[in-house]
């Protein structure tokens, strides 16, 4: 997928522009302020209502679909995603620009580069850990467990710590990070205090 910065496009013809550029916080911020541009937040509902930028729609990435959305090749609107710090956002970006959307932008940093920029940003009463802590957290446990039971209970709990080593390994190696989407539908990361959240949330998914 073809990707350049806001000021790169500048110098591009429209029909030559890659489907996907890449925008500072700051940029992301300027266009919001203006209404020139949507800014969608991929997070879980939890890590939405923890902190969100100001201005910034909650759309989950395992929700998100760019016809329910309006957000088609028809409508021209510019479209920019965040997530916790970059990685969820450019599997969104890819999956727009798949369905033929152009004008979007990956806000690079995420939400953790937006707040400590100062700007913005809107506090909830969730306190639930971003996504990746929770994978971090989750993976750290399974494999201190899997070690003591290998080595004082019975050795196949040994294949515990390989098998989420070499699924860790595949997640870096492809940016997919299976773990990750299991945990972002539990039932604590969908909860969300955050009023008129967008009633398309529930909408299904093409993948």
């Amino acid at each position: 997928m073809r990707t350049a910065t806001l000021e790169q496009t500048k110098t591009i013809p429209p029909e030559e522009r890659p489907p996907v550029t890449h925008v500072s916080v700051r940029e992301a911020a300027s266009l919001v302020s203006r209404r020139s541009a949507r800014l969608i937040d991929v997070r879980s509902p939890a890590e939405f209502d923890t902190v969100h930028a100001q201005g910034a729609e909650s759309i989950p990435l395992d929700v998100l679909n760019p016809v329910d959305f309006g957000l088609g090749p028809e409508t021209g609107v510019g479209v920019l995603i965040l997530c916790q710090s970059g990685g969820r956002a450019a599997r969104a970006a890819k999956r727009l620009a798949a369905a033929g959307v152009r004008g979007c932008a990956i806000v690079d940093g995420g939400t953790e580069a937006w707040v400590a920029a100062g700007l913005p940003s809107e506090r909830g009463a969730s306190d639930a850990l971003p996504l990746m802590r929770q994978v971090q957290l989750t993976v750290g446990v399974l494999g201190a467990a899997g070690s003591i039971l290998g080595m004082t209970v019975d050795s196949h709990f040994g294949w515990i710590p390989l098998i989420i080593g070499l699924g860790m390994t595949l997640a870096g190696a492809t940016g997919f990070c299976g773990l990750a989407v299991l945990l972002a539908r539990m039932p604590w990361n969908q909860k969300s205090a955050v009023p008129n959240r967008s009633e398309a949330s529930c909408c299904s998914v093409k993948q």
